[in-house]
Order: C-alpha cells, then sequence, then structure tokens
C-alpha cells in the first residue's frame, strides 16, 4: 500500500512539474523573444550589406589557415570543433523531430529563415568575443558575451553580463548541456535494445516511473565518460572534438544523402510540403488560428536551440581561437550556423518529411519520429531494416549528444568563473561534479520536461546577448569594413 501511494505522489508530482514547465516554456517562447531573434539577425544582415553571406567561402578556408604565432589557447579549427561539439547534438535529430512533430513541416522552414539570419548574430557574436577577450599571463583566455558585455558597453553594463553568465551556468547544467543530451542517448539505446530483443524487457522502478536496464547502463556510462574527457580542460575538449565531430558528422550526413538520393523524386513535392505548412495555417497540425504562429515558434525555438545563433555560446569557443583578426574568427564561428542547420538539420528535416514519419497518425514524439524515418527509409532491408535504423540512429545520436555535453561544460565553467573568479577552482571543480551528477539523473526527466527546461533556459540566456549585439553593432560595422576593404585590397593586388 504505501508503495502504490510513494508511486502516485511521485506520478503526481511529474506531471505537476511538467505542466508548470510547459507554462513557463510559452512564456519565454513568446512572441517577444521570437520577434528579437528575427529582429536582430534581420538587422545584423543587413548592417553588413551580406558581406559575411559574399565570404562564406572565405570563412571555410579560415577554418584551416595556421595562426599559431598569435594569442590564443587552441587553434581556430579546434575552437569551430569546440563550438560544433556543443551545438552539434540531439537538436539535429531530436530537435527537428520534435519541430515537426509539435509544429508540423512547416517548422523546418522558420528554422531555416532563423538559421540564415543567425549567421550573421553569430558572425558579430564570434567577432566580439575575439575584440574583447583578455588573455591572461599564464597564456588562458577569458571572453565571451559577459566580456563584450563588460567591456564594450562599459563597467555599468556589468550587471547584465553577470545576468548572461547565471543563465549560462543554468543552461549547461539543466538544459542543453546535460539532460536533453543524456536523455537523448539512452532514448536511442532504449530504441536499438527494443530492436534487437536485448535487456529492455529488464525494468527498474525509478521516482515510481519504470525504466529499463539499457537507459540505466547507457546514463552511467555516459557519466562516467563525460567524468574522464571534463577532468582535462579546454585542450582535452578540444581534441576529443576535433576529431569525434568531423567524423560523426560526415557519417550521419552521407547516410542521410543515400536517403535522400534513393527518394530523389521525392525532395520536391517535400520541399513543396514544408513551404505550404510554413504558411497555411490549416496544413500545420491541429488546424487552429494560431497554428502559424506555432509552426514559427517550434522552428525558431529547435533551430537556435541546434545552432545557438543569438544565444552567446559559441563566442565564449571563439575568444580562445589563435587568431589576431576578430572578424576572420567571425566568418569562422559562423560556419558553426551552416554546418549545424542548413546542412546537417535540413537533412534530418528532409528524411522525416519525405518519409512520412511525422505523421500525426502515428503519436510518435521526439526521437521515436526519426527513428521512425530512418526505419522506413531502409525498408530495402527487409526485417533487419529496425536494427539498422536503430543502430545508426543509436551510434549518430550518442556521438552527437556526448560532444555536446563536453562543449558546454566547457562554455558554463567559463560562465561560472566570470562569477566567481578564475582563479576559484575548488568552485569550478563542485560544478563539474553537479554537471556529472545531472547526466546520471537525467535519463529520468519526461521528454516535455526535458525540451521544456532546454527552451527556458535557451530564452532567458539568448535576452542579455541580443541586447548587447544591438547595442555594439557600431563595432561590428566598423570591424567588419575595415577587414572586408583589406580582403578586398588584398585581392586586388594580387591580380596586379
Amino acid at each position: 500500500m504505501v508503495i502504490i501511494v510513494k508511486n502516485i505522489i511521485a506520478a503526481v508530482w511529474l506531471d505537476t512539474f511538467s505542466a508548470w514547465v510547459d507554462k513557463i516554456d510559452g512564456w519565454v517562447w513568446g512572441l517577444p523573444l521570437v520577434a528579437a531573434i528575427f529582429f536582430v539577425g534581420i538587422l545584423l544582415t543587413l548592417a553588413l550589406r551580406f558581406r559575411h553571406i559574399a565570404n562564406l567561402f572565405h570563412a571555410f578556408e579560415s577554418i584551416f589557415k595556421g595562426e599559431k604565432s598569435h594569442k590564443g589557447e587552441i587553434s581556430a579549427f579546434g575552437a569551430l570543433c569546440t563550438a560544433l561539439s556543443a551545438t552539434v547534438g540531439t537538436g539535429n535529430i531530436v530537435g527537428v523531430a520534435t519541430a515537426v512533430g509539435t509544429g508540423g513541416p512547416g517548422a523546418l522552414f522558420w528554422m531555416e529563415v532563423s538559421a540564415f539570419f543567425g549567421m550573421a548574430t553569430k558572425y558579430a557574436e564570434g567577432l566580439l568575443a575575439v575584440k574583447y577577450r583578455e588573455v591572461l599571463p599564464d597564456g588562458r583566455v577569458l571572453g565571451g558575451p559577459f566580456y563584450y558585455i563588460e567591456k564594450g558597453l562599459g563597467p555599468k553594463w556589468k550587471p547584465l553580463g553577470v545576468v548572461f553568465a547565471l543563465f549560462g551556468v543554468c543552461v549547461g547544467l539543466f538544459g542543453i548541456g546535460t539532460i536533453s543530451q543524456v536523455h537523448g542517448i539512452t532514448s536511442a539505446v532504449q530504441g536499438f535494445s527494443k530492436a534487437v530483443g536485448f535487456g529492455s524487457d529488464i525494468c527498474f522502478d525509478v521516482f515510481g516511473v519504470s525504466y529499463s536496464l539499457p537507459v540505466i547502463l547507457s546514463g552511467l556510462v555516459v557519466t562516467i565518460c563525460t567524468a574522464l574527457v571534463i577532468i582535462g580542460g579546454l585542450k582535452r575538449i578540444s581534441f576529443v572534438s576535433s576529431v569525434v565531430v568531423p567524423v560523426m558528422a560526415i557519417i550521419y550526413v552521407g547516410v542521410c544523402l543515400v536517403v535522400l538520393i534513393a527518394n530523389i523524386t521525392k525532395i520536391p513535392e517535400a520541399i513543396a510540403v514544408i513551404v505550404r505548412a510554413a504558411f497555411d495555417p490549416q496544413a500545420v497540425m491541429g488546424g487552429a488560428i494560431g497554428s502559424m504562429f506555432i509552426a514559427v515558434q517550434r522552428g525558431v525555438a529547435r533551430g537556435i536551440f541546434s545552432n545557438e545563433a543569438g544565444l552567446g555560446s559559441a563566442p565564449i569557443a571563439a575568444a580562445a581561437a589563435k587568431t589576431n583578426e576578430p572578424a576572420r574568427q567571425g566568418l569562422v564561428c559562423m560556419t558553426g550556423t551552416f554546418i549545424d542547420t542548413i546542412v546537417i538539420c535540413s537533412m534530418t528535416g528532409l528524411v522525416i518529411v519525405i518519409t512520412g514519419a511525422w505523421s500525426p497518425e502515428l503519436k510518435l514524439e521526439g526521437v521515436n519520429i526519426t527513428a521512425e524515418a530512418f526505419r522506413r527509409a531502409f525498408a530495402f532491408a527487409g526485417s533487419w531494416s529496425g536494427i539498422a535504423s536503430s543502430f545508426m540512429l543509436m551510434s549518430s545520436l550518442s556521438l552527437f549528444a556526448f560532444t555536446t555535453i563536453l562543449g558546454w561544460n566547457y562554455y558554463s565553467e567559463k560562465c561560472l568563473e566570470y562569477l566567481v573568479g578564475s582563479n576559484r577552482r575548488r568552485i569550478v571543480n563542485v560544478f563539474r561534479i553537479l554537471y556529472v551528477l545531472m547526466i546520471f539523473i537525467g535519463p529520468y526527466f519526461t521528454l516535455s520536461a526535458v525540451w521544456g527546461i532546454s527552451d527556458i533556459a535557451n530564452g532567458l540566456m539568448a535576452f542579455p546577448n541580443l541586447v548587447a549585439l544591438v547595442l555594439l553593432l557600431p563595432v561590428t560595422i566598423k570591424v567588419s569594413k575595415d577587414y572586408f576593404n583589406s580582403q578586398a585590397k588584398a585581392a586586388s593586388d594580387a591580380e596586379a
């Protein structure tokens, strides 16, 4: 009897908690924030006169240009991989599926639009991060939105930097960095274990809810691996990211390309559905009057969760790059949004729409939508299609999410150092323990609560950064103009 009452109380508590999270999520990601993200992205794009887009090829070239003699801790490539390790995660697989599942195919359109303008936002973030960074005598670099807020806008604006850092710690500890990532990993492992029929029937009660052995074990493995890597700090995180991120991205994009090529005749129809659903409320799931806004909201929310443009996270890694050219690092930083959303998220979204796995009739959510999409794509494998799709999804999602956990540990630690001082290592070590603990308990949150917490933390972190980007717009324009003019002159002299 006591056990029954205990389980009822636990279930009610979880339902109440999830309901409050959903309500706060709706407040934070209402019209003001969606409009603010679009406004800042459009403003920066127009102010830069699309010159950052025109220099996209140069941006990719700059990734591999060595600047070993310049100040910084890691290479431009290492900084990008660290940033990508934090951005290329569950948002690219689970986030896209969640956006389509709750906002319809039209959410993909708005995700791409927000990413296009988000490239200018990410460019400005990287530029300002390098311009206003601080290099310590021991070679360590301190930089990010809190520094360009304080040093760029003046000491009186420091409270805004403190607010950003506080939200940054929360995002890492309770949002993008831990709960949502490990939840995505364990869900994928659970799907694979069911496909192969191993261990999924062995369950244990946690907080009154039954969880399978694969979920518990995979959560424990991720916890241990994270602890082993974050002990080494930025250089170890950068090394792991530089190896894992390119490999995992190439493999995942390659698999998606195979699926899309095999269904190439369906691509035009899928694109038409996406565009039509973006503007026609009746074409979006639910068909309610506010459905179009739901598509916009879900697309932008999942987009910023995935590429983090406007969030202010990537400039923390960009500040550590070995470079003396703020604008060049801004361009490198910008490529992260292009790779993350315009390439990887687009691939996932098209596969989901082409296969019809997003259909409300299937009553699927989160990672299960993506799993169903690849199961249908691998239908030629017959009875092995479920196993093949589950394994591909599990391996991709696990690597994506694990590197995101590592990247966000670095981000949130830097936010904490800004709040307590860069020499308070004992506090940082305590934070690392808490970070690992949150990963350990992450699998036991409900899916809606997981994404709700992530959205709330994202939104609250974005506000201070967006304010700073607008106020520092004249600096961004001047530095960009000088750099682009010097590049044009150098090209002209080379031709002469």
